[in-house]
């Protein structure tokens, strides 16, 4: 995708500058990490909608988001934290090709708190590299049911992946590159005024990627 490779080109651009960086603090064990960060999310979407049990052709599409982020991280070590997100993004939701053809399904706020465990593999040099594995946890709420008479989303865990890198500009401040795949399932079930609910199992599992500034206690 893409962004991905904008992603990859920037990491590349802060390990260049890093010889010709003089050394800031390193990261300690008790530190808490506070960072901003401005999040594209990529739904990686894939569905399959039934009818009364039976499948029925046809497949949901869900738009792409730009929001601002904010994440916690506690270290336990100099190497390993935890990092809690908290961001909310807005998302319009089509189904296309099913036998009603195309059909808005409106909008759907998602809210998907995510808990990591990290290793950062350079704590101590002033560009630190880390990679994280957890869980997430999805709320779907605000529905807008656009064309149908209603639709309704189960809420879902799901597991996280992550990876990203902090340029520590002093003891305090610094910037931030960071990509997630959250995995994230959601039957919804959409009442479209045939009798009897068409269901969509969908994997909307997104890419985020977020480039911000962090500050350190």
């Amino acid at each position: 995708m893409k962004f991905l490779s904008v992603t990859v080109a920037a990491a590349a651009l802060l390990a260049g500058i890093y010889g010709a960086a003089p050394a800031a603090r390193a990261s300690d064990a008790g530190d808490i990490l506070i960072r901003g960060r401005a999040l594209i999310v990529a739904p990686d979407v894939g569905s399959s909608l039934s009818l009364g049990g039976a499948g029925i052709p046809g497949h949901t599409n869900i738009s792409t988001a730009i929001v601002p982020e904010v994440d916690f991280s506690y270290f336990f070590t100099d190497s390993i934290a935890a990092e809690l997100i908290a961001g909310t993004t807005p998302h319009n939701v089509k189904a296309s090709g099913t036998p009603l053809g195309k059909v808005d399904l409106g909008n759907v706020w998602l809210l998907p708190p995510t808990l990591t465990l990290q290793y950062h593999f350079m704590p101590h040099e002033k560009i630190s590299p880390y990679i994280g594995v957890g869980v997430n946890y999805t709320f779907f709420y605000n529905v807008d049911s656009g064309d149908a008479l209603g639709v309704k989303y189960d809420n879902n865990v799901g597991y996280a992946f992550q990876a990203g890198v902090d340029y520590k500009l002093d003891d305090h401040w610094s910037l931030n590159l960071d990509v997630k795949k959250l995995m994230i399932n959601t039957t919804a079930t959409v009442n479209a005024g045939l009798g009897t609910p068409i269901k969509a199992d969908v994997d909307i599992n997104p890419w985020l990627v977020g480039v911000g500034v962090g500050y350190r206690f």
